[in-house]
């Protein structure tokens, strides 16, 4: 569990910094010009620890399936190993994924100067901005996000209707509680996180993109800290100890 929120907590501090320094910068004072390999870069970085944390979130989903489904073989099961072959994978499909579509933005041909309706450069805000015809590459763009999405979305509900039949067969009902609520946490940030996303890439509208990208690049990775702090014991006494040591 410690490994993949290590993995987490260095996602979401590398996936604020690729967006949020250029807002206090821009707003800070009041450049907001960018060049057109840093657009890219950015573009990149964003593409990268966006997916990467969607993969991320289906390895806790698959972590938390064998620790609930598979108690006493769970040391056994989640070997370091096995935790690094399920991260690695995270982090490799991310980054051939945004090559992959960075390679085909940058094909894409654009005016000499260029206004992106939104606070850093996203995919949606460089493809409105293209004078090329886009259409094979929207579809093409469609399809991956769908890929993205689907593929780690039925890997969690099936890890969690594997949970839930496995806490319906305890008897108790502190005990089924108990089981259940040890993954409130990741329910919580899987249900922000899809949900974020999903309004985002819905949307049509230019004006509620800018507010949908700002709640998604600051919102989840500020929560994702927050929901883990509470709901953990160990910080929780950690926590307790400091207060109690200030007074």
């Amino acid at each position: 569990m410690y490994f993949f929120l290590c993995n987490l907590s260095i996602l979401d501090i590398l996936y604020v910094s690729t967006t949020l320094p250029k807002l206090i910068y821009i707003s800070h004072t009041g450049d907001h010009v960018i060049s057109y390999s840093g657009c890219l870069a950015q573009l990149y970085f964003y593409l990268l620890f966006a997916d990467t944390e969607c993969f991320l979130l289906t390895a806790m989903a698959i972590d938390r399936y064998v620790a609930i489904c598979f108690p006493l073989h769970y040391s056994l099961i989640m070997s370091k190993q096995v935790c690094v072959l399920l991260a690695f994978p995270a982090w490799f499909m991310s980054s051939v994924n945004a090559s992959g579509l960075i390679y085909l933005v940058h094909n894409l041909i654009f005016s000499d100067l260029v206004e992106i309706k939104n606070f850093f450069c996203d995919l949606k805000g460089l493809i409105f901005a293209s004078i090329s015809d886009t259409t094979s590459l929207r579809m093409f763009i469609l399809v991956d996000e769908m890929l993205i999405g689907a593929l780690p979305s039925c890997l969690i509900l099936a890890s969690y209707i594997c949970i839930i039949y496995t806490v319906l067969k305890i008897k108790s009902s502190h005990g089924r509680w108990k089981t259940f609520s040890s993954c409130s946490s990741h329910i919580t940030i899987v249900v922000v996180y899809f949900g974020s996303a999903m309004s985002l890439y819905l949307t049509d509208s230019l004006q509620e993109d800018v507010i949908l990208s700002m709640m998604f690049v600051t919102l989840v990775p500020m929560i994702n800290p927050l929901v883990y702090s509470l709901r953990n014991k160990d910080i929780i006494q950690a926590l307790r100890r400091i207060i109690r040591i200030q007074k």
